[in-house]
């Protein structure tokens, strides 16, 4: 049946609101917004759990506005519902210092869960949303004591279902039967382009059915809101498996172009907007007017979530007394305690031992610090063995074990970071792991990670052509240049097993963004432990019989070579200073002075070592250094074969280092434009070229 004439009111506001906000900033997307209203109301005043007046109450529903261009929807409804997102912001609708960003930010507007706009991710960080309360539920609840109780919904779009990562994450959801995650799917047959039937003819039904979930159609999504508040209900009723509730929308509604393209992703006019306002019978026509009553009705549904919340601390006092224990983590979790006393739990590693990979160094390592940290949970994307990332004491989530911190992510990379973002965003300590030629595949996911300062651990293993005979297609190359590139990023190459493991103390004592670890398949030295210089990005790790004249600087499995090099260079008369490198980013955030006294910024004949692209080296060396990096592909051979044949050993380190110096015969394989072995002396100035060296 229609709304009554209140209902109707309540969502005719949340529209105008929406109309005015994108025809006054002259451009977004006025189309999703109207068309998706119906959903929003019911949503916010007849389901969801919420405290405006605090947004980051523990028990809240979440809500993930998957379809981020419908940013308007979101803004003009927490404007409504009373949180702390003002008509000024509105009216500032993707302008310079406003709360209303053209896509919906976290930590820039009160009440957003999760970044998006990126179609697919929100989709998969609600997957993260919803795995995160079944966990915490099953570890921390006891009978009586349900604290841990709350739903995920979100509203997705076409273009988001058309996206493989929501292919990965459904598929992922369905598996484990997440009852507590509700998707509503905004279906009004049309995209950016053009109607829907030119690309995207799937029967979403059956394909959602195939996955596990409990699928249910709204007809009439654009006045029908009893049907709607039915369909949530009804899925809430379905406890063991996700929900997607389609509803029949019309793109635009209102406007002289609904349901066209027309109306997806372009300002109207204001005579549409009064077209539109007229067409649904809207009392006022002014720009951001809103009717007393209908903003009444919005933060009546807001105000009913203090008593909630208050309720629900009082049950929080309840269950610390009679869980004390289990209480204290559980309020780490909540507050993002940083983890304490994890150096003394830390594996050490005697330079006399025999070498070890620094994967296995960092599976020592997690399961030394698992107990430390109950906020971990992790896993891989279907290579646990090879990653080395598996909770010995811990068991596998499964469906009706969530209670466990293993986690098979299966074959779905991009899937898996974006659920890890969703967990991280929900308190966890989250951690995913695959090979780093594949953080390809996880990209957009790990970028959004460091745009919402969410300090998800990723361990990216096999991270060199020293995983040998997998061949080029698995051996990355320029993966960790554009890794580094991502601005709040920690990449952390560690030389070896000490390094390693206070790689992860770092990235555990992180609160404030993403850490890569980058992770070696073969065997390594181990290196006298200095935890103060990895802690520090960078440090001294062979000096100089004397004032050192070359500096040889390299990364994880690399920093052996340099240190081998050095040796080899004094026996020619030659004082070389060895520095290990492992964070760029920790290393550049230190004071001048520890920086200076690592790499003197007068001792210019400098030679950095990696086993990739030799993008951004520059930094490091300058303009009269030299490089022994690849700029080309790697090849199918043994490891430590692939390594010397492309020019990583340390006679050609040495041979490099003395053309550098003027003293050498020209046989060194410096990194050139064409990036072959056997190339002449390296590079005096940086030169245009692909590979960008110096």
């Amino acid at each position: 049946m229609p709304a009554s004439p209140a209902d109707k009111l309540a969502i005719d506001t949340l529209r105008a609101l929406a109309l005015d906000a994108v025809a006054n900033a002259k451009e977004g997307h006025p189309g999703a917004p109207v068309g998706m209203s119906p959903m929003a109301y019911v949503l916010w005043t007849r389901i969801m759990r919420y405290n405006p007046e605090d947004p980051g109450w523990p028990n809240r529903d979440r809500f993930i506005l998957s379809a981020g261009h419908a940013s308007m929807l979101i803004y003009g409804a927490l404007h409504l519902a009373g949180y702390d997102v003002s008509m000024d912001d509105l009216k500032h609708f993707r302008q310079w210092g406003s709360h209303t960003a053209g896509h919906p930010e976290y930590g820039h507007t009160p009440g957003i869960e999760t970044t998006t706009g990126p179609l697919g991710q929100g989709f998969a960080n609600a997957v993260g949303f919803a795995l995160a309360e079944a966990h915490l539920a099953a570890r921390y609840n006891r009978p009586g004591h349900a604290l841990i109780d709350h739903y995920t919904y979100g509203i997705c779009s076409d273009g988001d279902l058309m996206e493989g990562i929501s292919h990965e994450a459904a598929s992922f959801a369905g598996h484990l039967g997440l009852g507590k995650l509700i998707m509503l799917y905004d279906d009004n047959d049309i995209s950016l382009d053009g109607p829907t039937e030119w690309t995207f003819t799937d029967d979403t039904t059956k394909r959602f059915e195939s996955y596990g979930w409990h699928v249910q159609r709204v007809e009439d999504g654009n006045t029908g809101i009893d049907a709607i508040e039915t369909a949530v209900k009804a899925a809430q009723a379905e406890t063991g498996k996700p929900s997607l509730i389609r509803v029949r929308t019309i793109i635009g509604y209102g406007l002289p172009k609904q349901g066209t393209a027309d109306v997806h992703g372009k300002a109207p006019s204001l005579d549409d907007v009064l077209v539109a306002k007229k067409s649904y019978g809207y009392p006022n026509l002014d720009p951001f007017w809103m009717s007393d009553d209908a903003v009444k009705m919005w933060r009546d549904a807001g105000a009913r979530g203090a008593p909630l919340q208050s309720r629900w601390k009082k049950s929080l006092d309840a269950y610390r007394a009679a869980f004390p224990d289990l209480a204290a983590e559980l309020d780490g979790i909540f507050t993002r305690k940083a983890p304490a006393n994890l150096a003394a739990a830390l594996p050490a590693y005697d330079p006399s031992a025999k070498p070890v990979a620094t994967r296995v160094a960092s599976g020592a390592t997690i399961n030394a610090l698992e107990p430390l940290v109950p906020a971990t949970i992790g896993g891989s994307a279907d290579l646990r063995g090879s990653n080395d990332t598996v909770f010995k004491a811990s068991g596998f989530i499964d469906r009706g074990k969530f209670g466990e911190r293993n986690i098979n992510f299966g074959v779905r990379e991009h899937a898996m970071v974006a659920i890890c973002n969703g967990l991280s965003l929900s308190g966890m300590r989250s951690y995913c792991a695959t090979f780093l030629i594949f953080s390809d595949y996880c990209k957009n996911a790990i970028r959004l990670s460091s745009l919402m300062n969410q300090p998800v651990v990723f361990v990216f293993t096999h991270d060199s052509i020293g995983l040998g005979t997998d061949g080029p297609t698995h051996q990355p190359i320029e993966q960790l240049a554009g890794l580094r590139a991502i601005p709040g990023m920690h990449v952390i190459r560690p030389a070896d097993a000490n390094e390693t493991t206070v790689a992860w103390r770092v990235a555990l004592e992180r609160t404030d963004g993403p850490t890569l670890l980058a992770l070696s398949r073969q065997n390594v030295p181990i290196l006298a432990a200095n935890p103060d210089g990895v802690r520090r990005g960078g440090y001294v790790v062979a000096d100089a019989d004397g004032t050192p004249e070359l500096l040889l600087i390299a990364t994880g499995s690399e920093v052996h070579l340099a240190i081998e090099a050095r040796k080899k260079l004094a026996e020619q008369g030659v004082r070389a200073r060895a520095v290990s490198l492992p964070c760029w980013e920790i290393f550049a955030a230190q004071d001048q002075s520890y920086r200076d006294s690592v790499l003197p910024p007068t001792l210019r004949a400098r030679v950095g070592i990696e086993a990739a692209s030799g993008f951004g080296w520059e930094r490091w060396v300058g303009l009269d250094g030299a490089t022994v990096t690849l700029a080309r592909f790697g090849a199918s051979a043994p490891g430590e074969i692939v390594m010397r044949e492309l020019g990583f050993s340390v006679e050609n380190v040495v041979a490099t280092a003395l053309n550098l110096l003027g003293r050498g015969n020209g046989s060194g394989q410096a990194t050139k434009d064409a990036g072959v072995a056997g190339s002449s002396t390296p590079q005096a100035k940086p030169t245009p070229s692909a590979s960008g060296h110096s």
